[in-house]
């Protein structure tokens, strides 16, 4: 039979045995929490380039787009970002000329919120950047692609649409 010195003993070792090993999962969770972090990061810098991405494949074709309607558009700003009195909007392209400003929302795949957030943007425009209180300012949509949404919920709400004609 153990005596209480050796019970204590014994409990004293499986404590410390206990403590590794709480100390070691401990270690191995902050290990694969590093990991994940890292993939994150590299998830959030995938996307940010997809966006990129997509915008430099828009930003040619809304140019042409808007000078086949007389629009010049000289001045094409990528990321354009304003804030005032507490508000703030960034702008995925904002185009435009000596009277006229389009503010285009580039999505990679456009659903029919991004619509709403961009007709906010298009009704902020103005408090938010004065100095185009004079332009004509207009709304534009641009996708890699999009839900279907009918030309009403653009058009209606100030956005111009243009649809790509289907590939033969």
């Amino acid at each position: 039979m153990a005596t209480v010195q050796e019970e204590v003993w014994e409990i004293l070792r499986k404590l410390a045995l206990s403590s590794e090993d709480t100390d070691r999962k401990m270690q191995e969770t902050d290990r694969k929490m590093q990991e994940t972090d890292r993939k994150l990061k590299e998830v959030t810098t995938a996307i940010g380039r997809l966006g990129e991405f997509v915008e430099e494949m828009v930003r040619p074709s809304v140019v042409r787009l808007f000078q086949q309607r007389g629009i010049a558009i000289p001045q094409v700003f990528r990321g354009a970002y304003a804030e005032r009195d507490g508000d703030a909007m960034e702008i995925g392209l904002l185009v435009g000329d000596d009277l006229d400003a389009v503010l285009v929302e580039v999505k990679s795949e456009l659903k029919a919120d991004d619509v709403k957030d961009h007709v906010s943007r298009l009704e902020r425009f103005k408090k938010l950047c004065p100095q185009y209180a004079g332009f004509r300012v207009m709304g534009a949509v641009a996708a890699w692609s999009c839900q279907k949404l009918p030309p009403a919920s653009l058009t209606g709400r100030g956005c111009l649409y243009w649809r790509k004609a289907a590939s033969r």
